[in-house]
């Protein structure tokens, strides 16, 4: 499986829907209850090509770029419109639009972010989720400190406002794109040449580069005051969550448990891109997931 991307989820054809505020891509293939899966930075809904397959024999599987990432677009004359919040809302409506009123969620990475706020905000509609390699944006921001703040230093760095982090990175669009994906990896072999293709085509474009990072603007502002809004107030995810990390990140289950009020969490070997590097034990944990919540 390592090293080869399955034919049968690239082969799907690429879809276009226009939505109240932009436009998306996505892919869907299988049948049965609908699991939406939601990729990260700086990837697209490419990232999921090894774990599609392993669910679409029993669930309708739905993989769409975030907003402003990859080929979707949405207006950038306004950071908020890349609020978790925000995106989370475009993606309910894709969903419905697909007939989808009630669904499970998967998201890596910033799409775990999406994820997450999607079961905070819409209960009634996220039926169990997972969310892979994050700790809580509020969380995550009050552990950036010392010296280990190094491996988190694209936070503060794409959130500089003013265009300097698009300016920067337009000039190398390849060389920033290869380093995170090299250094977030433990297997970096385990990502296929074809994902990477794609994933330099989508980010070289500039209204990508934009667009990710009024995504980290909007993480380091109007995400962290909704995040603190609820954690303040005691709001909590009332379904399923199965968290997956590359890592322990401290105590997981605790951190979780301060948002959640049915958590389990999964360390599995691999580095940030387990979807890809570790793609047998993704599945594993997220069919155990499914099948016991849907």
């Amino acid at each position: 499986m390592v090293g080869r991307v399955p034919e049968s989820f690239l082969d799907r054809p690429v879809m276009h829907f226009e939505l109240s505020d932009g436009s998306t891509v996505f892919r869907s293939m299988g049948s049965g209850s609908p699991v939406l899966l939601i990729h990260g930075y700086p990837q697209t809904h490419v990232c999921w090509h090894r774990i599609a397959d392993g669910l679409a024999g029993r669930y309708e599987v739905v993989a769409p770029d975030l907003p402003g990432y990859g080929d979707s677009r949405v207006a950038l004359d306004d950071d908020a419109r890349f609020s978790k919040r925000a995106m989370a809302a475009s993606l309910v409506e894709l969903m419905r639009e697909l007939g989808h009123e009630r669904f499970a969620v998967v998201g890596h990475d910033r799409g775990a972010r999406v994820a997450y706020r999607m079961a905070l905000d819409h209960p009634d509609i996220v039926e169990s989720l997972t969310v892979i390699d994050i700790v809580p944006t509020i969380e995550e921001w009050e552990m950036i400190d010392g010296p280990a703040s190094i491996d988190t230093f694209h936070w503060p760095f794409l959130a500089q406002p003013g265009r300097l982090p698009e300016t920067l990175i337009a000039g190398a669009a390849d060389v920033w794109l290869d380093h995170l994906m090299a250094s977030w990896s433990t297997y970096p072999d385990r990502i296929s040449p074809e994902a990477m293709d794609e994933y330099r085509r989508c980010f070289r474009q500039r209204s990508v580069i934009d667009a990710t990072c009024a995504d980290y603007r909007a993480g380091a502002t109007v995400d962290n005051e909704h995040d603190a809004a609820d954690r303040n107030g005691g709001h909590t995810i009332g379904c399923a969550v199965l968290v997956l990390s590359s890592d322990g990140r401290g105590d997981l289950t605790a951190t979780w448990e301060r948002w959640a009020t049915d958590v389990r969490c999964e360390v599995l070997d691999g580095g940030h891109f387990l979807p890809e590097e570790n793609p047998d034990a993704v599945l594993d944990a997220l069919r155990t997931h499914l099948s016991s919540r849907t």
